[in-house]
């Protein structure tokens, strides 16, 4: 168990790679979180029946089990968010990780810095409502039942589809989010459909956003981030425009 600052809440990793599981406590122990560590699902399943904790990091490869009838003993009788951390890849695997109730899936070799911003994100989607109706970024603040946006202040004007992109977007902080699956969460569409709409709906976002277009950022090849590093850009100084990746 790593100490440290723990406003944040307990999360549990359970991760049969020492290596792993201590990046993952470093990481996350620097963020706020309180982290314990199992390294098998018997060692997961016991810190799971001395109390909930607020958020579970689970490999599927375990020594003494699989991480999947880990998944199926939480979802049981909790709703606990889940990330399946693990090497195994196939798409079966996914499909079947997130059908078991898992809240995301990430494959090794990751990024330890997107895995907390997968875990922040997690975190805010499974919190109480209330906790969700005010989303600040930088100099952009968005009143959720109000439906409202001010940019420093002063309210802005969006239509119904660009308030729902920025409050994914928002909502998903820091994660880069493909155009497909932009297009199937906000329009509800599927990855046939024309990945462009994004696109424009971005720039026109961007324009609206005004100094503080850099909130939304893109990830070339990928798509779009809310980033949690953005600027206000110079006022005196016109906005470049920032072509799709």
């Amino acid at each position: 168990m790593t100490a440290g600052r723990t406003d944040l809440g307990t999360l549990l990793v359970v991760e049969d790679d020492p290596s792993i599981a201590e990046l993952l406590q470093l990481y996350l122990s620097r963020e706020g979180y309180r982290v314990l560590s199992a390294f098998d699902a018997a060692g997961g399943l016991e810190f799971l029946a001395g109390g909930e904790p607020s958020l579970v990091v689970l490999d599927l490869m375990l020594p003494d089990g699989s991480g999947l009838e880990v998944l199926k003993t939480i979802r049981a009788s909790s709703d606990t968010p889940v990330i399946i951390l693990t090497a195994r890849d196939a798409d079966q695997d996914k499909i079947l990780g997130l059908e078991l109730g898992a809240d995301d899936y990430m494959t090794k070799p990751f990024n330890p810095g997107e895995l907390v911003a997968r875990v922040r994100a997690v975190l805010r989607r499974a919190a109480p409502a209330e906790e969700n109706r005010r989303l600040v970024l930088g100099g952009v603040e968005m009143l959720v039942d109000e439906r409202l946006v001010r940019v420093d202040g002063r309210a802005v004007d969006l239509t119904p589809k660009e308030f729902d992109l920025l409050r994914y977007l928002l909502t998903n902080r820091g994660i880069a989010l493909s155009r497909e699956r932009m297009l199937e969460e906000v329009w509800g569409y599927s990855y046939y459909s024309d990945v462009r709409t994004v696109d424009v709906h971005v720039g026109q976002l961007r324009r609206k956003l005004g100094r503080w277009a850099s909130v939304v950022h893109t990830v070339w090849g990928v798509g779009y981030k809310s980033d949690p590093e953005a600027a206000p850009r110079d006022s005196g100084k016109e906005a470049a425009p920032e072509a799709g990746g």
